[in-house]
């Protein structure tokens, strides 16, 4: 009902009108998903700086095996880990890189595949069961268009130890 039409709406219209205005709006959060090993890993794309491929990481010796050496993006030393060897599953060759930000730290993730940036309702994001072994999700939800389950994952954690 257009505004200038209140004046001439009755009371029980003018109350309806009012209780439609001030239905909550869902409140989402863009996600980047990417795909390691079959599972789709949600990262929240306001993190997220670029994602380049066909990057030549150099080697760096004494480093945890996740860690896959550093590039040189523009100037800029990056580590770089592979998500595959930090979730403990067989390594595979992949040249897909996640650039992202986290406390000021750059880093980049070496994954499988990236797939695409969705809205998630923040609200139906559930936290992750007790007995879960994913010890790098902070929590996992339904993808609206019903293609399966997002985790979320918990960079700060990531980049722990």
């Amino acid at each position: 009902m257009a505004d200038e039409n209140m004046l001439f709406a009755t009371e029980e219209q003018q109350a309806a009108y009012n209780k439609q205005q001030d239905v909550e709006e869902v409140v989402t959060r863009k996600y980047l998903t990417f795909r390691t090993d079959n599972l789709l890993f949600g990262i929240e794309a306001e993190i997220v700086m670029e994602i380049i491929t066909n990057y030549a990481a150099t080697y760096v010796p004494m480093v945890p095996s996740y860690v896959k050496g550093i590039i040189n993006l523009r100037g800029q030393i990056i580590p770089l880990l592979d998500m595959r060897q930090r979730l403990n599953i067989e390594p595979i060759d992949t040249d897909c890189i996640i650039v992202i930000d986290v406390d000021d730290v750059r880093i980049g993730i070496l994954v499988d595949a990236v797939s695409q940036i969705i809205d998630i309702p923040i609200d139906s994001i559930l936290p992750v069961p007790q007995h879960n072994a994913q010890k790098y999700v902070s929590g996992m939800c339904n993808i609206p268009d019903n293609s399966g389950t997002m985790l979320v994952l918990d960079c700060p954690l990531l980049l722990a130890n």
